[in-house]
């Protein structure tokens, strides 16, 4: 889902001066520390106070079946990669797609999701890439989605927002032509806001997303990778999947 490129040469360099604590740590330890961004339903937000979403459910369950509790920590999505190089957590869970240049700084499951970046408008907007010349379009910081709107030719403005909810608040509120994100996230919002009637448009591309793991930590890249295989196997994963998105997202 969700790369701003400057942080990966620091990355890099952060991942030799902390070691990621590996498999064993992890299970003396009894609990494993994930990280999401608790800001973009309905994968990972808060609700009554509370963090939840697939993303959550689906690591709490993950943990589970690696027999360690889930530990979990919310931060804003553009530091998320970076905690992970300063071994500040073991996992992150936050709708990352896997791209070559966060893949040289980490480590990828495999995908637990296939999505995309979509275009979305207010009724009458733009919904094709055409149609977003000279139109002011809002996107959160450091995703996928920011670096494919800068390849569009003619775009007006680029306005970035922190967190995607604050780009779909700006559309809403007609500071924004249209607003980039992920087409499960767009379907979501256009759903509990109807009153805005929100049009779902053309997809700028497709992605896989990974939960992502300290560069070289092959042990625990290994478990979890089993352990996301137990969850769609014994039908975890779709009863997760379906309760959110009323359909099973895994990767075919």
């Amino acid at each position: 889902m969700k790369m701003i490129i400057g942080i990966f040469i620091g990355m890099a360099a952060l991942s030799h001066a902390a070691e990621a604590r590996d498999l064993a740590s992890i299970r003396k330890d009894g609990s494993i520390r994930i990280a999401t961004e608790g800001a973009t339903p309905p994968f990972n937000y808060f609700k009554d106070g509370k963090l939840t979403g697939f993303d959550v459910d689906l690591g709490t369950a993950l943990a589970g079946k690696m027999g360690v509790k889930a530990e979990w920590k919310a931060l804003s999505f553009d530091t998320l990669l970076v905690g992970l190089g300063q071994d500040r957590f073991d996992l992150v869970i936050a709708g990352h797609g896997i791209t070559p240049e966060r893949s040289a700084a980490v480590d990828f499951s495999t995908p637990y999701l296939c999505s995309g970046a979509v275009i979305v408008a207010r009724a009458g907007g733009p919904t094709t890439e055409a149609e977003l010349r000279d139109k002011t379009v809002g996107v959160q910081t450091g995703t996928t989605y920011l670096t494919a709107i800068r390849k569009v030719d003619g775009v007006g403005e680029i306005k970035t927002f922190p967190k995607d909810t604050d780009a779909l608040q700006n559309l809403i509120n007609k500071r924004t032509d249209a607003w980039v994100s992920d087409k499960i996230t767009a379907l979501d919002a256009a759903n509990k806001n109807q009153a805005a009637n929100l049009q779902i448009g053309d997809m700028l591309f497709v992605e896989q997303y990974g939960m992502a793991i300290a560069k070289g930590n092959g042990e625990l890249l290994a478990a979890v990778n089993e352990a996301f295989s137990a969850l769609l196997t014994d039908g975890t994963y779709a009863k997760i999947s379906k309760s959110y998105f009323e359909r099973d997202v895994r990767c075919h």
